[in-house]
């Protein structure tokens, strides 16, 4: 019979390697197991991370990996979750390898994935010039000019929030209607909203020069703020039965203060868990998960 961990984390970036740090001090057996593909891979820096602004997401990730890798009680696989069930007192949960693997406890941690618009230029763009928070990236690209492709109902929050950075903002609406809130902001702002629907981003190596609507004009921006909607990234929560919360981009999953699921043994950190997502938030997501799963094991 394999031995069985104490807890198998299913995604290996910064949340689960957060959370995989107070079970390891706690000399508790942790599994990882991880497709090896961060959300933030394409993103060439990463800020608002205490002690870390600036660094390279996989600087970052390899890092942590290094020092985690330094506990004995770690395992690590490179592998995708397929299927977990409960099977009395453990969770078995199968790899797409074919392998099975039993632990007593398990955290989610797989985050989302970004569902890029069918418009050509976009994913090439993205992370460079295509961006989806002003915390992360709007330092960078102040005073300068930001085109604006988010859902209008979105608009009175955001254009605000956006003039901190810089006041030259053009909207483009993709031909959906305004709300009065939407409107008297733009007004408020005298921001110019091209209506026309976007057809394609020109741009070189990623680096944005116009956006291209169906009337043939060429818009021209320095950058993109377009964050696309999200879902899961895998559909294991919702198989293990895991209450899902609708967020402004997309499903997220339903946790307590310390990372706890409506499924008794399952727990949830990071992005997968959290509608407001962010490096530094899926740390301290994580820290409070792997101390919630330590007492959890205790029985507490």
């Amino acid at each position: 019979m394999p031995e069985i961990d104490d807890v198998l984390v299913v995604g290996g970036s910064f949340a689960g390697l957060s959370a995989a740090l107070p079970l390891l001090r706690a000399r508790r057996r942790v599994r990882i197991v991880d497709g090896g593909l961060p959300r933030n891979r394409y993103s060439p820096e990463a800020h608002t991370v205490f002690g870390f602004d600036g660094v390279a997401p996989h600087d970052m990730l390899a890092t942590a990996r290094r020092q985690a890798q330094a506990y004995p009680t770690l395992s690590c696989e490179q592998d995708l979750v397929v299927a977990a069930e409960r099977q009395g007192e453990v969770f078995a949960v199968t790899l797409e390898s074919g392998a099975v693997r039993r632990a007593r406890r398990i955290l989610l941690a797989h985050g989302v994935s970004d569902q890029f618009p069918d418009l050509p230029g976009f994913r090439e763009c993205w992370g460079l010039t295509v961006l989806h928070c002003p915390y992360c990236h709007g330092y960078e690209h102040a005073d300068r000019h930001w085109g604006v492709m988010i859902d209008p109902a979105f608009l009175e929050h955001v254009l605000p929030l956006y003039r901190e950075w810089t006041g030259r903002i053009t909207v483009f609406s993709n031909g959906r209607p305004m709300g009065p809130e939407a409107e008297a902001v733009i007004a408020r702002f005298a921001i110019p909203v091209i209506a026309a629907p976007v057809t394609d981003l020109l741009h070189t190596d990623g680096v944005i020069a116009a956006v291209r609507t169906s009337d043939g004009a060429r818009h021209a921006v320095d950058v993109l703020f377009a964050p696309p909607p999200v879902r899961p990234s895998s559909p294991l929560a919702e198989r293990l039965g895991c209450a899902l919360k609708a967020g402004p981009l997309g499903p997220f999953v339903e946790v307590d203060a310390m990372g706890a699921t409506s499924v008794s043994g399952v727990f949830a950190a990071g992005d997968l868990a959290n509608p407001m997502q962010s490096v530094a938030g899926a740390l301290g997501s994580g820290a409070l998960a792997g101390a919630a799963l330590h007492r959890s094991l205790l029985g507490f």
